[in-house]
């Protein structure tokens, strides 16, 4: 069995009209987001061998926080630059290459690649992943290269504003 968490970047702030688009930082809605869905994320009892992000600052920052707050070593996020503006295919790749090592893993990215990686992977018929919007997903596979679309069961939605 195989466990993949997808994480969309918390919300960002685009006080300064000067910063480029990769370099946005989170807002403080977006700092509290990500403290309230670790404190979710912990009371469900889950945790995480990997964490993988994008490298854009909103997503590093996010993958950055949560880590620190659910016990994974900050130091240990991996970033992949093809993760940034990537399609919902460089998410599936992503996953397939997983080091066999990591019997759950985290994704954390961007909008609206991950909404329609999430659909793709599992058919979960989500419209749209808010900010810091968190899924779980399990795989009945003991390689991560066995993973296909539609294969994935989705265990759970959960987003900042979700009532719980």
């Amino acid at each position: 069995m195989k466990t993949l968490y997808i994480l969309r970047h918390a919300k960002s702030s685009r006080d300064d009209p000067e910063l480029k688009d990769f370099e946005r930082p989170l807002a403080g809605r977006g700092i509290r987001d990500v403290s309230k869905m670790a404190s979710r994320f912990l009371k469900r009892g889950d945790k995480v061998d990997c964490i993988i992000t994008s490298p854009a600052l909103r997503a590093k920052t996010t993958a950055k926080m949560i880590a620190d707050q659910i016990g994974f070593p900050a130091d240990k996020v991996a970033s992949n630059a093809e993760l940034y503006f990537s399609g919902a295919n460089m998410f599936l790749k992503e996953a397939m290459l997983m080091n066999e090592h990591c019997r759950s893993a985290m994704f954390v990215g961007h909008n609206p690649a991950i909404t329609e990686f999430a659909n793709r992977i599992c058919d979960a018929r989500i419209n749209h992943i808010p900010t810091c919007g968190l899924l779980k997903l399990q795989f009945a596979v003991q390689h991560w290269e066995e993973i296909q679309e539609t294969l994935g069961e989705l265990v759970y939605f959960d987003y900042p504003k979700k009532e719980v």
